[in-house]
């Protein structure tokens, strides 16, 4: 059993061997602050209604640490409901959101996003009159050069921290191939280039996971190749992604698991061959399953 005990402010994992150690410690110490978990998000029993339309009717899934989960179903399944419920854009009818251990459901946009959770929109929005670098290092909350007296009273200090906060975004930009056009106003990008600037707004952010909201739509194929290799080689790196897409084979290929929701519930979920096989999900998509060939 792996713990987390509160040592002079910071968590430190301990591992404990045998049961009864583990219970002892359990009961006797005062430093318990939580057990490892191995799940970054858990929707419990999800409920958003709009006047009299019920958008999500019960919902529930986890996504784990470390995995890239594809959220997928057919328009008006409720998936970008879900995803806006998720993210604290308006309060929800009923249920519960755990984050990384916390229970979120209360929160708003902006609470959730200083707690690492973090997502995209389907269509972009940069600050058109920016540059791609202004636009990611604006990102990082709380800089000090955002109080007006520390621009007087401490300019080194906002100086270092900007040129700290510039050579993090340089980063990114390497990163994501973004570093050639660094001064071209965010506006001007093509629309994959958009939606890496959205990704790399996303990094800036030091997340814990990342929604993303259709990654590929209006992405011409060479740049949604580029996206893909990114978002695997962010999640190699340990970083955790909740995606909806409507393109099945970027879902097919780069999730594991993929969720399906029909009509505001969790239909299934599997692996990509187990709701490819799914007669459900073939009735949910196609308003029927095909039957003795024909």
């Amino acid at each position: 059993m792996i713990f987390f005990i509160n040592c002079k402010g910071k968590l430190k994992e301990v591992a404990i061997g045998s049961r009864s150690k583990a219970i002892f410690f359990y009961n006797q110490s005062n430093y318990l602050c939580q057990k490892f978990t191995i799940h970054m998000l858990k929707v419990e029993s999800l409920v958003k209604d709009f006047g009299g339309l019920r958008a999500v009717d019960g919902t529930s899934f986890e996504v784990k640490k470390g995995t890239i989960t594809g959220l997928i179903g057919p328009n008006g399944a409720g998936k970008t409901t879900t995803f806006n419920a998720i993210a604290g854009e308006f309060p929800i009818t009923s249920g519960r959101i755990i984050f990384d251990g916390e229970d979120i459901t209360p929160l708003p946009s902006f609470k959730t996003f200083r707690r690492g959770l973090v997502r995209t929109f389907q269509i972009p929005k940069p600050f058109a009159g920016m540059t791609v670098l202004e636009n990611l290092m604006m990102v990082p909350k709380g800089q000090l050069g955002e109080s007006f007296w520390n621009n007087w009273i401490r300019p080194k200090a906002v100086m270092e921290e900007e040129m700290r906060i510039r050579d993090e975004a340089v980063k990114v930009m390497e990163f994501l191939n973004l570093i050639q056009v660094a001064e071209e106003r965010g506006g001007n990008l093509s629309g994959g280039q958009m939606k890496l600037l959205e990704l790399g707004r996303a990094l800036m952010s030091d997340p814990k996971m990342v929604m993303l909201d259709e990654p590929g739509a209006g992405v011409n194929p060479t740049l949604l190749g580029e996206i893909v290799e990114k978002i695997a080689e962010l999640n190699r790196r340990g970083l955790t992604f909740l995606i909806i897409e409507h393109n099945m084979d970027l879902i097919m290929n780069l999730c594991d698991p993929i969720l399906v929701m029909a009509s505001g519930q969790m239909l299934m979920q599997g692996s990509a061959s187990e709701v490819q096989n799914d007669a459900r999900v073939l009735e949910a998509f196609l308003g029927g399953v095909a039957e003795d060939g024909s």
